[in-house]
């Protein structure tokens, strides 16, 4: 095969942009809104209130019944729409989800990230009370009251790996994909998605939002770059069960 430089006149012509239907977009916005999590989680606990299903106990600390309910529930609702979406569009689910890398060295790769998820909260929270300490609105999380029983963690670890670790991961998967091909593109993506990630744990305290939305976007750029949410699924869910080991293990 030659080397040398083509001339103009072999040269392929430059090919036209696509132009995107404003529809297209419209749908896609409407499908990130949808898959956002607020609408789900809301319309759960409007159904969960009518049936008397309540978010607190007497005492007015968390339910983990509730919690745990509604988490679950909604991990399944969601990956239920992301997969009807994607297969409305001719989409494959397993394309997205899983590109072509092994799956096993994905996995692998995940190991050391949920370690590097752990430095970057720990840097983040300490450049927060450093600088802003004003931003620790809240002197305990209140999931932490979840976590006081061995029980509690075991059923709490749980749900951490399927609504954070596989859910959170397929979702934050399907909303970048929807932001590189119709809203802006993936950096776009990274900074709405890690934002809106960040306001859904303000019930922790604003630092705490900051903290999640720099996870966030810390495992969209991980997805980004691989193709494939195994290796950031996996970094989430071991992020989250090394947060329980050391809650409970200070905590004894």
């Amino acid at each position: 095969m030659s080397l040398e430089p083509l001339s103009e006149s072999q040269a392929p012509s430059p090919q036209p942009r696509v132009r995107i239907d404003p529809t297209q977009r419209v749908v896609a916005l409407l499908e990130v809104i949808i898959c956002s999590d607020f609408p789900t989680q809301f319309a759960l606990a409007a159904t969960f209130y009518a049936f008397g299903f309540q978010q607190q106990q007497p005492d007015g600390t968390l339910s983990l019944a509730y919690v745990a309910a509604l988490s679950l529930v909604d991990a399944v609702l969601l990956i239920g729409l992301i997969v009807f979406f994607l297969r409305a569009h001719g989409e494959s689910p397993r394309e997205l989800l899983l590109g072509r890398r092994p799956v096993g060295e994905e996995a692998r790769l995940g190991l050391p990230l949920s370690f590097a998820a752990l430095a970057i909260a720990y840097a983040a929270i300490l450049l927060i009370q450093q600088f802003a300490p004003w931003l620790r609105t809240e002197e305990t999380n209140p999931l932490q009251g979840l976590l006081t029983t061995p029980h509690g963690a075991a059923i709490m670890a749980v749900v951490l790996v399927v609504a954070g670790g596989i859910r959170e991961e397929i979702q934050r998967a399907f909303l970048l994909h929807r932001f590189e091909a119709w809203l802006g593109g993936g950096t776009v993506g990274v900074i709405v998605t890690s934002a809106a990630f960040g306001a859904g744990h303000l019930i922790q305290g604003f630092d705490a939002g900051i903290v999640t939305g720099v996870l966030g976007a810390f495992w969209g750029i991980v997805y980004l770059r691989r193709r494939s949410v195994v290796a950031p699924m996996v970094s989430h869910a071991g992020f989250d069960l090394l947060q329980i080991l050391q809650y409970v293990v200070l905590k004894s």
